[in-house]
């Protein structure tokens, strides 16, 4: 077991309790699948199929964008931000990051037959569901309950306790809600992150990786045979996350292997920094030596 800092200690993982909450819901009555389920469990960075497939969500269980209680923002995604503002659009709950999530969480009470007025608070059974299954996957109790930048609860737990619990979702049964929500995001990381990001760089070259990042500085990942991991940077910065994960994958010998690609995860290695817009270093994790 590689282990620096305080990983024993409850944080706030912010997004990356999402695929945990994902298979909450489907266990739940939540009826999707494939791409769709991997926008449930996504921080999606706003582009056209992400906004598409939100609004999937919200028609199959006869909703539209009003049910959406996440806060107005703009896409994540620099083109899609100014592609909007271009048309002379603004910021609207579908373009927040966590409008997956919650179109998901909205679904969810229609099929469970709770109300959806209210659903993010942390008394709504739908809230009270999510928090049993974060707890039982992370085999500690939730320490904690915050309120996330979308609007829904935030359960703390340690990062060895979310660590474990991605683990759990990568080895469960198949056809399990926590199976189908693992290979759903492997499946599609377009859908839980976006084609320009580096989570979706990090699945595509380690192939059965499973990878979910949180505001932060906070990053979990699990592979095929169990061996997982997670990262909080401590100042909150996102700079040194994707360098961080590399070499823990590194350090617990998960290498790109068949179908992968070394260039690939070497590129992610270590994050440049510009000055005057040219590189004048870099960040690169000096641990596990």
């Amino acid at each position: 077991m590689l282990r620096a800092g305080a990983s024993g200690e409850p944080v706030f993982p912010r997004s990356a309790n999402k695929p945990l909450q994902a298979a909450a819901m489907l266990r739940n009555g939540l009826d999707l699948d494939g791409r769709l389920l991997a926008l449930a469990a996504a921080s999606h960075s706003g582009e056209g199929f992400h906004l598409a497939g939100v609004r999937e969500i919200l028609a199959s269980a006869g909703l539209g964008d009003g049910a959406l209680a996440c806060p107005a923002a703009l896409p994540l995604d620099e083109a899609a931000a100014t592609a909007v503002l271009r048309s002379g659009g603004a910021a609207e709950p579908v373009y927040n990051n966590c409008s997956g999530k919650h179109a998901a969480m909205a679904a969810t009470c229609v099929a469970a037959g709770w109300p959806v007025a209210g659903y993010p608070q942390p008394g709504h059974p739908l809230q009270v569901a999510i928090r049993e299954t974060v707890e039982r996957l992370a085999g500690e109790p939730v320490a904690a309950t915050g309120v996330d930048g979308c609007g829904a609860p935030v359960f703390a737990v340690s990062l060895e306790g979310v660590a474990r619990a991605l683990r759990a979702m990568v080895l469960a049964d198949s056809g399990s809600p926590e199976r189908m929500v693992a290979d759903a995001m492997r499946a599609y990381p377009q859908w839980t992150a976006g084609t320009r990001r580096a989570e979706r760089a990090l699945m595509a070259a380690v192939p059965g990786l499973l990878v979910k990042s949180g505001a932060e500085g906070v990053e979990v990942f699990a592979w095929t045979d169990g061996r997982a991991g997670a990262v909080k940077i401590a100042d909150g910065a996102r700079r040194a996350v994707t360098p961080v994960t590399v070499a823990l994958l590194r350090g617990l010998g998960i290498a790109a292997g068949p179908g992968g690609s070394h260039g690939a995860l070497d590129a992610l290695a270590a994050n440049p920094l510009l000055g005057g817009g040219s590189p004048v270093g870099e960040v690169r994790a000096v641990w596990p030596a």
